[in-house]
């Protein structure tokens, strides 16, 4: 995971910088220019879920969010945390939980993916578009 947040880290600046060239120096595809949007999108999605993996895995905010006891007066009895998507859940002795998603995390991951989905597929599109087109019509 670790390895797989630095790739994300490095990547998204690298893609900028291709995005910055690409667009310096026509002529430019729109199908390229949408691809590497996409990659930024979905590195940066990538980095923010491995950051909250990290702060799941290390203990992160959690564990401070559970009462030691719950409304009816119930022990504290454990704590699930699931990898994917990002939640944490106080198991209390009575049976009830309460369970905390972090939205930061899933507005940042959620959203960013999807667009770098959407963008894949327009990318796709405009490339078989341009491929279709003859070379002398506009």
């Amino acid at each position: 995971m670790g390895l797989l947040l630095l790739v994300s880290v490095v990547a998204v600046p690298a893609c900028i910088l291709a995005i910055v060239l690409m667009l310096r120096n026509p002529p430019r595809s729109l199908s390229k220019i949408c691809a590497i949007l996409a990659l930024i999108l979905g590195f940066s999605a990538t980095a923010v879920y491995c950051y909250g993996w990290f702060t799941v895995t290390l203990g992160g905010p959690f564990p401070e969010l559970c009462e030691d006891r719950n409304a009816s007066g119930a022990q504290l009895a454990s704590l699930q945390q699931d990898y994917w998507p990002l939640r944490n859940a106080c198991i209390y002795s009575d049976g009830s939980t309460v369970e905390h998603v972090s939205m930061s995390i899933n507005l940042f991951v959620y959203v960013p993916a999807g667009l770098a989905v959407v963008l894949i597929c327009a990318a796709v599109f405009l490339h078989r578009r341009a491929r279709h087109i003859p070379e002398g019509a506009s």
